[in-house]
């Protein structure tokens, strides 16, 4: 045996004095991320040498598990904070065009692997779910009314049905109007080709297929400790082998991806790279309520989002959702936000206390200051009892009974906290890639819609840290025949858009209704702010 010391000190006990073969690529983390990039890779470059490390006992325990986040196939046909009321009331699409677009990128991964055999019984992972929004009192049907007429501009939301009359809402969610005041206000959408996915196990899938090829190593119950540049360029792992009484083994690899959900953060402040200072993060949990009483579950059929209170982060918009979990259909009603300083839900208390820098304390602080709103919605949530989370579930099932429904805790996520130039600390949403300067070591920070547009997320990275690869022709044919519409825009070409919905409906088994409408006597029209129901 003989003893190495280096990464801070870290002492590896290794019986082999050959060091290991440097790998092309390491992924730190088993959940969705790190199991589509290494399915790209392997899809592009069969015979490159690829490491997996998870430091839990199997892949997608953490934020990928379907039980630690909410299912949505995010696709911005229902999620209200996917188009924003600019100052001059218009609402703005953009965002939500974008994430449409990501997430047919995200169905046509997954149509190509299971024609490919790679996945199998598409139905164990994603489920047709009518996609909906669903708000009362005046100024939100207002919104809802004009984000409505925003979005049927756009050849993606084709088939949205929009309508303020309770006996066709009731027609399509039941349970929500059964008990509703009849004088109350209400307006809703709908999307039929909306999906429930299971990113656990298209995770689990992904990597069983790994583990089965060449050159590709899964490392269960190993914990990377520290990341080191070497001068050559290329990166030390020191990594923690829980199987072993946690010997410390070095590893060397050309490519680095931490894609570790939460942990993210701290592993890449300890790859050194300049551009990890600027970065701070914040521990937000979730719960929801969930029932399996078949007869609630049976009664309802869909994803309906509301709108997100003041303050409140785009993560905790309020939706009741139809999910289908390893098998099983349920319903989840949340989230509520629940606060723990660790920034996984098996991890440490000690978490975020380990993150704070002399360059992130401060924007972290400034963020906090500058977004009271938010810290009161936090403080709110936590003094929440067992009465005032069913109250919230009796705002969506007016008759809800509390004995039918669960408190459960969802996963931990970690809010992005970026150092602007000019501007200090600014809370960022959604999900983002920090790459270092060379591309050789990237990190994904964020939450929502991360899972959702993982293929797209996957492509990006490619382009930054791959670009010589990615500009040839092998890699460009290989991806357009895995992914047909990769570098084409759906919104300017609304017969790609069908053409893609169509071909990966029947692939992955799921409804597409291209051009149909929810009720067969109406015909798509103009939005009017007085009518009843409309198409786009």
């Amino acid at each position: 045996m003989k003893n190495v010391t280096g990464h801070n000190g870290l002492n590896q006990q290794d019986s082999d004095a050959k060091e290991d073969e440097l790998a092309d690529v390491v992924l730190i983390g088993g959940g969705i991320m790190s199991a589509t990039l290494g399915t790209l890779l392997k899809q592009l470059e069969p015979n490159w040498k690829i490491e997996l490390f998870e430091r839990l006992g199997d892949v997608a325990l953490e934020s990928s598990n379907g039980w630690n986040n909410a299912g949505t196939g995010h696709s911005a046909l229902a999620e209200a904070n996917y188009t924003p009321e600019q100052k001059d009331g218009q609402i703005n699409i953009d965002k939500a065009i974008a994430i449409y677009e990501q997430f047919q990128i995200s169905r046509q991964f997954w149509a190509y692997l299971t024609e490919q055999g790679w996945l199998n019984n598409p139905s164990e992972f994603i489920t047709s779910v009518p996609h909906m929004s669903f708000v009362w009192g005046d100024d939100n049907v207002n919104f809802l009314r004009k984000r409505y007429q925003a979005l049927h501009r756009s050849p993606l939301f084709d088939g949205m049905a929009y309508s303020e009359d309770p006996e066709q809402i009731a027609s399509w969610i039941p349970e929500v109007m059964a008990g509703r005041d009849p004088k109350q206000t209400i307006a809703a959408t709908r999307m039929r080709i909306g999906t429930d996915v299971n990113f656990g196990e298209l995770t689990r899938q992904m990597i069983t297929q790994l583990k089965d090829s060449a050159g590709f190593n899964l490392h269960l119950n190993h914990e990377v400790r520290d990341i080191e540049r070497l001068a050559d360029g290329s990166w030390s792992i020191a990594v923690a082998d829980g199987n072993q009484h946690n010997q410390v083994r070095i590893v060397k690899a050309k490519h680095v991806f931490i894609g570790a959900g939460g942990a993210s953060l701290r592993l890449l402040q300890k790859s050194g790279i300049p551009e990890a200072k600027n970065y701070a993060g914040f521990p937000v949990g979730g719960q929801f309520l969930v029932t399996t009483n078949p007869d609630v579950v049976q009664a309802h059929s869909a994803k309906v989002y509301g709108k997100a209170s003041v303050g409140a982060p785009p993560m905790s918009v309020p939706h009741i959702d139809t999910r289908v979990i390893d098998g099983k259909r349920m319903l989840l009603f949340g989230p509520f936000a629940s606060f723990s300083s660790k920034f996984l839900k098996n991890g440490s208390l000690t978490d975020l206390f380990k993150s704070l820098t002399p360059y992130n304390m401060v924007p972290m602080a400034q963020v906090g200051v500058h977004n009271f709103n938010l810290v009161k919605y936090l403080v709110g949530q936590l003094r929440q009892s067992d009465a005032d989370r069913h109250q919230a579930l009796c705002d969506f099932f007016p008759q809800a009974k509390a004995n039918d429904w669960t408190l459960c805790q969802a996963g931990q996520r970690v809010q992005i906290i970026k150092k602007e130039p000019g501007k200090g600390g600014q809370l960022r949403l959604g999900t983002e890639l920090v790459s270092s300067s060379d591309g050789s070591l990237t990190a994904l920070l964020g939450a929502s819609p991360g899972a959702s547009t993982s293929a797209a997320i996957m492509l990006n990275l490619l382009q930054q840290c791959f670009g010589e690869q990615m500009a040839s022709d092998s890699w460009q044919s290989k991806i357009q025949e895995m992914i047909p519409s990769f570098g084409r825009s759906l919104h300017d070409d609304p017969e790609l858009n069908q053409q893609v919905l169509r071909q990966t409906s029947e692939v992955l088994g799921l409804e597409h209704h291209l051009g149909e409408l929810d009720t067969a006597e109406e015909q798509p029209s103009e939005a009017q702010p007085d009518s009843h129901i409309q198409y786009a």
